[in-house]
């Protein structure tokens, strides 16, 4: 079994990690030494592995920053012998209810009541027979079919981390008990280095200080949350934190929840920050942030993004903390390393990888609204993307689908217009041709959550019903306006709108772009994207149009040549799902698929939809880190040609750092991961059936029926006002149109209408 471990653990540690001879950056920080923060790994890499672990520690040094220091809470035995786990109950992180069932005890500990399994009543050689689990949701369990044992605290110095922290969190307790932390802690200085030794109790501090060599081991004095009290003194950690010079007597440092430093309010958004840092630097006290995790929510302000996070902490104009205490620490490090100090660079790539907003900035802001497009020409898109829907009186304007009632607040106005359209989707809407233009503008828009309401991941609730919806025209004269590398329409329903609803949505957008004279000329880059093959047919005669093939397929594994030769006939480049390069089948990436290679070598460009910051998008392999997902795509073997994304902000960050260039010679750099490499390192059942390949069938449509002519559009061609549609305020500074209140429904369909879309 060990031998089977050792094997494993270096398969899956050269998947991972680029290092370079250490050369810590020459840009100036605002730490108490002035150098660049520390990254501090509790229990290892245990966002991924079970804490502790020979996996975890291992993988955490190889994927950090070269000076990452490895963090250890010791826990002890009934035979004294010193563990690394953080809970002092075993119940939620090991299988220990199994191995010993019904011996749960109850403990007094610090005035607080516990009772479940406690190291100090098994001894170590019963606690051999113990093994580690993962204990939150969020994070993959697969890992506990290894049976990993608890490490020893010498097991985790045996593997030489380049730095290492032990925190004894419950000295007062295990005396209680007749175990003495403070002598365990002497008797491992006698042969070990202790590069930092902290905890929340002064009583230990004080005792140890006497004891340490100061030079050697920094003591570090850990704040609870503020309302807890330290049991030493008997005050609230609050009110200690009043008298850094008393603290600073006796420890060099101090550990505090990040909220210490960036308050976060009840609404999820940041306060403004407190003066800690810069009081405890004035004493000369270092300054250590905790509870740094990828897979949890944090403010709002970050947009999903973890490393917005960190440089939250160590990139402003006012202070820097001295290091931070994290669950994932190459995400730590690529904020230190790759992202700080780099606000103002310019793109490496030159525009090689082109950088697609998703309806705008639509992580940020509502899709498709004037606030969505500003934020993300703000945040550095190359294209941003228009998905074309018809007004029932011709006008076409920007929505990501005709549907209205996910994406503004049709459902409480336009109940009596929701009707079933098959060609369309399964279920019931209230659709854009079904309204006028004028209706529509009475609308206010929805930001998407494109996830279950239980997953809990809300999108910027300040910004929930923020901006306004434009017309094609007004985003073909914004776009213009800032001088934008390209744009991308997206054309759906074409066929539907011609032959039901007496609409040409593509004479509507041809018609637009020519007034816009963007058919003639060949600066900025128009891509004309659809599902459907005769649309893009459509726009043969403009040279300079480059067409973009929508596969609206799920997965696929494969494209056949001869499959490839008829994209060839009308397109110049497809928009893939993720998936179908990379199957994630339950958020574990495995063997990768040729698609991009077989595409590439008939030139046709790929671009990949959609990607998002929210770790339940994100394949465990990628670390619950959306920058290194990027960078997998991005980098060989893939090189995709554009990424479409809600969150245009961090892949720009990524395409400027210069880890997004994997030849550079950096200390630390971002590599792609190796697909399937974490399921490589667990037994799994049989892979399922690969997913079908893209066929001729799948990509090559009927010729476009003609336009019907229908009731309230007799020429059956866009209405009049579709190119001069009313003007509305630029994107950027919206002004907000009143509700209109339909009167007309009963209360019995207000009801059946809102039950179908919980």
């Amino acid at each position: 079994m060990i031998v089977r471990l050792f094997l494993v653990f270096f398969l899956v540690r050269a998947t991972y990690g680029k290092k370079h001879p250490l050369n810590p950056s020459s840009q100036p920080w605002q730490t108490l030494n002035g150098q660049r923060p520390a990254v501090i790994a509790r229990g290892g890499y245990s966002g991924i592995y079970p804490e502790s672990t020979d996996f975890a520690n291992s993988f955490a040094m190889q994927t950090s920053l070269p000076d990452a220091i490895i963090y250890c809470s010791l826990q002890l035995s009934k035979d004294g012998s010193g563990y690394c786990l953080s809970s002092l109950k075993l119940d939620n992180t090991t299988n220990i209810a199994d191995v010993f069932p019904n011996a749960q005890k109850s403990y007094n500990v610090n005035g607080e009541e516990m009772e479940g399994y406690f190291a100090l009543d098994y001894t170590a050689q019963q606690l051999d027979n113990v093994s580690l689990i993962q204990n939150l949701f969020s994070r993959p369990s697969l890992f506990d079919a290894l049976l990993l044992p608890i490490s020893t605290v010498q097991q985790v110095i045996q593997l030489h981390p380049p730095g290492f922290w032990l925190n004894v969190q419950y000295n007062n307790f295990y005396i209680q008990h007749k175990l003495d932390p403070a002598l365990y802690v002497q008797n491992i200085l006698k042969t070990t280095a202790i590069n930092y030794l902290s905890s929340p109790e002064i009583g230990f501090l004080k005792t140890m200080a006497g004891k340490v060599n100061k030079a050697k081991t920094q003591l570090i004095f850990v704040f609870k949350d503020a309302d807890s009290v330290e049991p030493t003194t008997n005050k609230t950690y609050s009110f200690l934190l009043k008298d850094l010079s008393s603290i600073k007597l006796f420890v060099s440092g101090i550990l505090v929840p990040k909220e210490y430093i960036w308050p976060v309010n009840a609404q999820m958004y940041l306060d403004k920050p407190t003066t800690l840092v810069a009081d405890a630097h004035k004493a000369g006290l270092e300054v250590y942030a905790y509870s740094f995790s990828n897979d949890n929510v944090a403010s709002y302000n970050y947009s999903y993004d973890p490393t917005a996070e960190y440089l939250q902490f160590i990139d402003n104009s006012q202070f820097s903390v001295d290091g931070f205490l994290t669950d994932f620490p190459s995400t730590a490090s690529e904020a230190i390393a790759c992202l700080a100090h780099n606000k103002n660079a310019s793109r490496l790539d030159k525009g090689k990888t082109l950088v697609i907003s998703h309806n705008g900035a639509s992580g940020v802001y509502p899709g498709s609204t004037d606030l969505a497009y500003q934020q993300a020409v703000d945040d550095g898109a190359d294209i941003i993307d228009c998905s074309v829907q018809m007004s029932k009186d011709g006008v076409p304007f920007c929505l990501d689908s005709a549907d209205l009632a996910t994406a503004t607040t049709a459902k409480t106005t336009f109940m009596t217009r929701a009707s079933t359209v098959p060609e369309i989707q399964t279920s019931t809407g209230i659709f854009s041709f079904d309204l006028t233009w004028t209706e529509i503008q009475t609308l206010q828009p929805v930001i998407a959550n494109p996830f279950s309401n239980g997953a809990g991941l809300l999108r910027n609730p300040a910004n929930k019903n923020k901006g306004k919806f434009i017309t094609l025209v007004e985003f073909l004269e914004f776009s213009k306006q800032k001088k934008l590398p390209g744009i991308l329409i997206n054309i759906q329903n074409a066929a539907y709108l011609a032959s039901n609803k007496g609409l040409s949505i593509t004479d509507a957008v041809a018609t637009a772009l020519s007034n816009a004279t963007l058919d003639k000329q060949s600066t900025q880059k128009v891509l004309i994207q659809s599902e459907d093959s005769s649309v893009l047919s459509k726009f043969s005669d403009v040279p300079t149009y480059k067409k973009v093939l929508l596969i609206e397929k799920e997965l696929i594994s494969d494209v056949p040549k001869a499959t490839v030769g008829a994209i060839k006939k009308f397109a110049d480049a497809v928009n893939l799902k993720r998936g179908s390069i990379i199957p994630s089948p339950n958020y574990f990436t495995t063997t990768p698929t040729d698609v991009v290679a077989e595409l590439h070598k008939a030139n046709i460009s790929v671009y990949v939809s959609v990607f998002r910051n929210e770790y339940i998008a994100i394949a465990m392999d990628y670390f619950s880190d959306p920058i290194v997902e990027l960078s997998t795509f991005i980098l060989p073997p893939f090189e995709v040609d554009g990424i479409i994304t809600d969150y245009p902000a961090t892949a720009t960050a990524y395409l400027k750092s210069p880890c997004s260039n994997p030849n550079a010679n950096l200390d630390y750099t971002i590599l792609p991961i190796q697909p399937g490499g974490l399921l490589q390192s667990v037994p799994m059942p049989p892979a399922g059936a690969p997913a079908p390949s893209l066929n001729v069938a799948d990509v090559v449509d009927p010729p476009l029926p003609s336009v019907s002519n229908v009731s309230g559009n007799v020429s059956g061609s866009p209405a009049p006002n579709a190119a001069t549609a009313q003007a509305a305020p630029p994107p950027g500074t919206s002004g907000q149109a009143p509700n209109v209140v339909n009167l007309g429904l009963g209360a019995m369909g207000i009801m059946l209408f809102t039950l179908i879309y919980l």
